[in-house]
């Protein structure tokens, strides 16, 4: 399979990398073959915009298997602890819009700029139920923001629209490129952090990246083709 993995920082996949050079064969500088793979490590910079951009400009884009978007969130929801990787299946730009004069936030769906139900979006989000490969990982919803959410007011103002389970800076400019160019993709990541009024004292970022780059080691040990296994991954 040729398999993309995407990280906005190269800290987020170093151990998956260090890895591979320990394991598999660095064909170039960009390409790695590993169990039978051909492994396409993609470093995009932080963003939706770099994300996407960086997906439409990748030459292996349009042969590629699988699309994997790895990194760390913040979590809205304290039943899942800190280190737990989670596939997000539905994510939405969750900060283009407006700012009222009460302090509200009105999107551009609701504004009618956008329509919340043309391809790729469904009722303003992206949603990722097209994926041919299983995977027993605790699915949840996202929202992707250009500025972390770091005061109670802004929490409760976009917990109270959305109801998210976690928030990122890139997910949803990986879903929007992916299904704009029928790429087959999952986006995986492991929460660091509780979004709460500003505290880098309670991240546990190291945490996070270590469980994230383990359950890629053994997706791409045990990941087959749907063709060639009718229940993929059930190992995890």
């Amino acid at each position: 399979m040729k398999i993309a993995i995407i990280a906005s920082t190269s800290f987020e996949i170093d151990p998956l990398l260090q890895h591979l050079d320990a394991e598999g064969h660095k064909a170039s500088f960009f390409h790695y073959e590993y169990k039978g793979h051909e492994i396409y490590p993609l470093v995009t910079g932080i963003g939706a915009i770099k994300t996407a951009f960086a997906l439409a400009r990748f030459n292996e884009i349009t042969t590629l298997d699988l699309a994997i978007n790895a990194g760390v969130a913040g979590s809205y929801n304290r039943d899942l602890p800190l280190g737990t990787v989670v596939h997000v299946t539905s994510d939405r730009f969750a900060d283009l819009g407006v700012e009222e004069a009460d302090g509200s936030f009105t999107d551009v769906y609701d504004l009618e700029l956008e329509a919340k139900n043309k391809y790729p979006y469904t009722d303003g989000a992206l949603i990722n139920n097209g994926l041919k490969y299983s995977f027993d990982i605790k699915k949840v919803k996202a929202l992707t923001v250009n500025k972390v959410n770091g005061t109670q007011t802004s929490i409760d103002l976009i917990q109270s629209k959305y109801k998210a389970d976690i928030e990122t800076m890139e997910g949803a400019g990986f879903h929007f490129a992916c299904m704009n160019m029928d790429i087959q993709h999952v986006q995986l990541r492991a929460l660091s952090n509780y979004v709460e009024p500003r505290n880098r004292a309670g991240w546990q970022v190291e945490l996070a990246i270590d469980k994230l780059n383990q359950t890629i080691v053994e997706l791409l040990n045990n990941i087959e083709k749907p063709a060639e296994r009718n229940k993929a991954l059930d190992w995890l």
